[in-house]
C-alpha cells in the first residue's frame, strides 16, 4: 500500500470518485500534520478504509452501489431511528421526509402528548417547535416513529453534585479527589490484586478527610480465558465488569468465602501473591477463577425459590438481557475454542459461532449452561461490589463518589465486537498519526463504533456504553475525548501511518452524553490532551463537560515558563499528571528519561549528542522554571533555591499538590501515586513487556495508608489548600466563602 505523501496538497486538485465517496463517509482526505503540511490520503488507503465501512468500492460497478447505499442513507427521505435535540430549540427535520400540511404526533416520556401540523412553505426546512422536557420521546409523522433524544443543554455538573448533596449552600467550594489505579490497591486476603473492597475504604477514608471523588481505572471486562492481556484501556467489553476485582467474601460472607479458597487449594497461592510488588495477572486470574467457581458451587446448593440473594441475582441476569446473556456466552465460548483449536478471536471461529445469534451458540450455550451462568455470576458479584464502593463514597459525605473510566475502544476481539459486530468497525485500529513524539504514527489495535451504523442503528450501542458507564458511579471520564469528533484509522496489518480520520457526529454524541449524564447524575470529564482542534474545548465546556489539564503541559503564552494558577482555565479538572505520565518525582529526577531510553524510545541525535543527557539538562532547566512558578504562586518560599541535590528526596511533591489545588479548576483530582511521592508511573506508552505497566502495587494495605501520619499530613493540606484558594477568591469578590 502507497505511504503517506510528504508535500502539500494542490488546493484546487479535482476529488476523484473514491475521493469524493470517502468525504461523503465521513473520511478527511486531507490533514494537517504535526509540522503543519496538508497530507492527501492515498486512494489505495481510502479503498480499503471505505470497504471495512460496509462500501465496497474496488470496481466501477461496486463504487456506484456503494455511492447509491450512502446517497440513500443520507438522502433524509426517510427518518433515521434517532434524532438528537435539545430542550427549548426547536427542531429542524429532514425536508425530503416530511410534507407540508403533514400531522405529527410526539409522545414524551412522561406520558403527555403534543399533536401538531407542518406549515412549513414548500421547499423550507421543516420545524418541530421547541419541547422542554428532557428525554426519549417519541415523533410520529404519518407511518413513521422515531426517537427524539431531546437533551438537556449541559451535563450534570460538580456545581449540581454539590447542591445535591447541600441543598441550603449558596456556593460550590472547590473539590478534590484522589485518582486510583484500582488493580494495584491493597488488602489483606486480596489475592494478590486490588478488588471493590479496598476501593471502598480508599472512598470512606478519603471522604472523612474531605475528599469528593475517586477517580479510577477503568473497570471493562477483560479475557478470564487470557489473563495475558491485562491492560485495562484495552477490554473485552465496555459493557460489563472486570470480575478480577471482586472480593469473594463481599457478597456471599467472609465464612463461604474462606470455604472456596479452601475447596479451590489456593490459600498458599494467595498468600504468596499478596507479597508481590508487581502484580502476576496470569496467577492472579487462574487462582481467583478457581475461588469464584467454588463460591458458585456453594451458591447453587441453597434453596434458590427463598434465598433472598438468589432472587437479586435472578432480577440482575433480566435486567441484564441479551447483552449480558451474550457477554457470559462470549467467555464460555472463548475458554472453550482456545483449549479445542488454541483460537481466541472469534473471526477466526467456525462459521455461526463468529456470529452470537446462531443456532450454533445457542446449541452451545444450551450445552454449556453451568459455564455461562457462572459468568453471569461473577458479573453479578463484580456489579454489587462497584455498587457497594460507590454507596459507601457518597453515605460518606462525597458529593461525587466514583469517576468511572471509559476508555477510547475495545479489543476487536472480544466481547462488546463479537455481540455488537454489526455496529463496530470491524477490520481496522484506532490510532494516531505520525507526529513529533512517534514518527511511525500509533496503532493501538482497538476498535469502536461505525459512525455509519451509529446512524442507521439509532446510536443504540453508544447509549448501552453510556448507561453502563454511568450507572455505578457518580462520573465518568471519556478517555481521548477527541474521538467524538473524528479518530484515525489504521486497516488491520497495515503501518500506523497509512490511516485516515474519519469523523464522527459530534452534536449528537455530545447531546446523548449531556442527557444520560442528568438521567444518572453524574458529572462527565473529558481526556482533552494532545492535538487539540481549534474550538473544541469551547464546545466541551458549552456542554458542562469538564476538560483535564495536567501541571505538565500548562506552559505559559509567552516564554518557556509554567502558567500561574490563576491562569489555568476554569471549566476543568485539574492534576499534577496522568496514568501515562511521570509521577512528580518522576518527573523531578528524570526517572521517565530513563525509562525511555531503556526501552528504546530515544533517537539518536544528528549532532552526535547523547540524548539522554542533552534531555536531562532540558530537564534541568524545566526544573528550574517549576520551582520558579511555585515560588511566584507562594507555595514555597521565595528566597530558597531549587534543590541542588535532585533525588526523590528533594522531589517538590507538596509544592506540586498545593500549586493544583490554587487552580480555579473546580475539581482537582490527585492521583495516589503523588499523593505517596512514588516516582514510577503505572504506564508509560508505547512499551509492552519492557515496562511493568498495569502491574505496580501500592507498599501496604489502603487501611494502613491512612494510618501514615505523612500521608494524612499530606490529604489535610490539600484539603485546606483548595479551601484556602476559596477564600481567596471569595476576598478578592467580596463575598463570604461557603463553609
Amino acid at each position: 500500500m502507497s505511504t503517506t505523501i510528504n508535500t502539500p496538497a494542490t488546493p484546487d486538485k479535482t476529488p476523484t470518485a473514491i475521493e469524493a465517496l470517502a468525504t461523503k463517509a465521513g473520511f478527511e482526505v486531507e490533514w494537517q500534520d504535526a509540522h503543519k503540511q496538508i497530507q492527501r490520503v492515498p486512494e489505495e488507503t481510502l479503498k480499503v478504509l471505505l470497504e471495512r465501512l460496509g462500501l465496497p468500492c474496488g470496481n466501477v460497478t461496486q463504487l456506484k452501489q456503494s455511492a447509491a447505499a450512502l446517497d440513500a442513507e443520507l438522502s433524509g427521505r426517510k427518518l433515521p431511528p434517532l434524532m438528537t435535540a435539545e430542550i427549548d430549540r426547536a427542531i429542524s427535520l429532514p425536508m425530503a421526509a416530511v410534507k407540508t400540511g403533514a400531522r405529527y404526533r410526539i409522545e414524551l416520556e412522561s406520558g403527555a402528548v403534543i399533536d401538531g401540523r407542518f406549515t412549513s412553505p414548500k421547499g423550507a426546512t421543516a420545524l418541530l417547535s421547541p419541547i422542554s422536557e428532557p428525554g426519549y420521546h417519541t415523533l410520529v409523522i404519518n407511518e413513521q416513529r422515531t426517537t427524539l433524544a431531546v437533551a438537556p443543554a449541559r451535563c450534570y455538573t460538580v456545581d449540581d453534585a454539590w447542591r445535591a448533596l447541600q441543598p441550603d449552600s449558596q456556593a460550590t467550594p472547590p473539590m478534590w479527589g484522589v485518582a486510583a489505579q484500582v488493580y494495584g490497591l491493597r488488602r489483606v486476603g486480596d489475592g494478590g490484586v486490588g478488588d471493590f473492597s479496598a476501593l471502598a475504604t480508599l472512598a470512606s477514608e478519603s471522604a472523612q478527610r474531605g475528599g469528593h471523588a475517586i477517580a479510577i481505572s477503568p473497570m471493562h471486562a477483560m479475557f478470564s480465558a487470557e489473563p495475558n492481556k491485562f491492560s485495562p484501556y484495552s477490554p473485552s467489553s465496555r459493557l460489563f465488569l472486570n470480575i478480577a476485582h471482586i472480593d469473594p467474601a463481599a457478597v456471599l460472607g467472609v465464612e463461604a468465602a474462606q470455604a472456596a479458597i479452601k475447596t479451590a487449594g489456593v490459600a498458599d497461592e494467595f498468600a504468596e501473591l499478596e507479597t508481590l510488588q508487581l502484580i502476576d495477572w496470569p496467577r492472579v486470574m487462574t487462582a481467583k477463577l478457581a475461588v469464584l467457581r467454588a463460591l458458585f458451587a456453594q451458591f447453587n446448593e441453597h434453596d434458590k425459590d427463598s434465598n433472598t440473594l438468589h432472587q437479586d441475582f435472578v432480577r440482575f441476569v433480566k435486567r441484564g438481557g441479551r447483552a449480558l446473556e451474550d457477554h457470559a456466552r462470549f467467555e464460555a465460548l472463548q475458554a472453550a475454542q482456545l483449549k479445542e483449536a488454541n483460537e481466541g478471536h472469534w473471526r477466526n471461529w467456525a462459521g455461526e459461532l463468529r456470529d452470537p445469534r446462531s443456532a450454533a451458540v445457542a446449541e452451545f450455550a444450551a450445552a454449556h449452561q453451568d459455564e455461562v451462568d457462572f459468568f453471569l455470576f461473577a458479573q453479578w458479584l463484580a456489579a454489587k461490589g462497584l455498587s457497594h464502593a460507590q454507596h459507601v463514597a457518597r453515605d460518606s459525605g462525597m458529593a461525587i463518589g466514583l469517576i468511572a473510566d471509559l476508555a477510547v475502544g475495545c479489543d476487536s476481539a472480544g466481547s462488546h465486537a463479537w455481540s455488537y459486530r454489526d455496529e463496530m468497525l470491524q477490520g481496522v485500529s484506532v490510532g494516531a498519526p505520525p507526529d513529533l513524539f512517534n514518527q511511525a504514527g500509533q496503532s493501538w489495535g482497538l476498535t469502536t463504533f461505525s459512525p455509519r451504523a451509529m446512524r442507521t442503528q439509532g446510536f443504540s450501542a453508544f447509549i448501552d456504553m453510556l448507561r453502563a458507564a454511568f450507572t455505578l458511579a457518580g462520573g465518568i471520564r471519556i478517555d481521548h475525548i477527541l474521538g467524538l469528533r473524528r479518530l484515525w484509522l489504521v486497516p488491520d496489518g497495515e503501518s500506523a501511518k497509512n490511516g485516515a480520520y474519519l469523523r464522527y457526529p459530534l452534536d449528537d454524541l455530545l447531546r446523548l452524553i449531556a442527557l444520560e449524564s442528568w438521567r444518572h447524575k453524574a458529572i462527565v470529564i473529558g481526556e482533552d490532551l494532545g492535538t487539540v482542534p481549534p474550538g473544541f474545548r469551547e464546545r466541551l465546556q458549552e456542554h458542562g463537560l469538564l476538560g483535564i489539564r495536567v501541571l505538565w503541559f500548562e506552559r505559559a503564552e509567552k516564554g518557556p515558563g509554567f502558567k500561574a494558577p490563576a491562569d489555568w482555565d476554569h471549566g476543568v479538572a485539574a492534576t499534577t499528571t496522568t496514568h501515562d505520565l511521570p509521577t512528580v518525582t518522576g518527573w523531578w529526577i528524570g526517572e521517565d528519561i530513563v525509562w525511555r531510553s531503556k526501552i528504546g524510545q530515544t533517537a539518536a541525535r544528528a549532532d552526535g549528542q547523547d540524548p539522554v543527557e542533552v534531555a536531562q539538562v532540558e530537564r534541568g532547566e524545566d526544573r528550574k522554571l517549576l520551582w520558579s512558578a511555585f515560588q511566584e504562586a507562594g507555595v514555597t518560599a521565595p528566597d530558597i533555591p531549587v534543590a541542588a541535590d535532585i533525588s526523590p528526596q528533594t522531589a517538590p511533591v507538596d509544592e506540586a499538590l498545593a500549586f493544583v489545588a490554587s487552580t480555579p479548576a473546580p475539581l482537582a483530582i490527585y492521583p495516589l501515586e503523588d499523593l505517596l511521592a512514588l516516582a514510577e508511573m503505572p504506564n508509560l506508552p508505547g512499551s509492552i513487556d519492557e515496562h511493568p505497566n498495569w502491574r505496580r502495587r501500592m507498599a501496604v494495605p489502603v487501611s494502613e495508608l491512612f494510618d501514615d501520619d505523612a500521608f494524612v499530613d499530606r490529604l489535610l493540606a490539600v484539603d485546606q489548600a483548595r479551601k484556602k484558594s476559596v477564600q481567596t477568591k471569595a476576598a478578592t469578590h467580596n463575598v463570604s466563602p461557603t463553609d
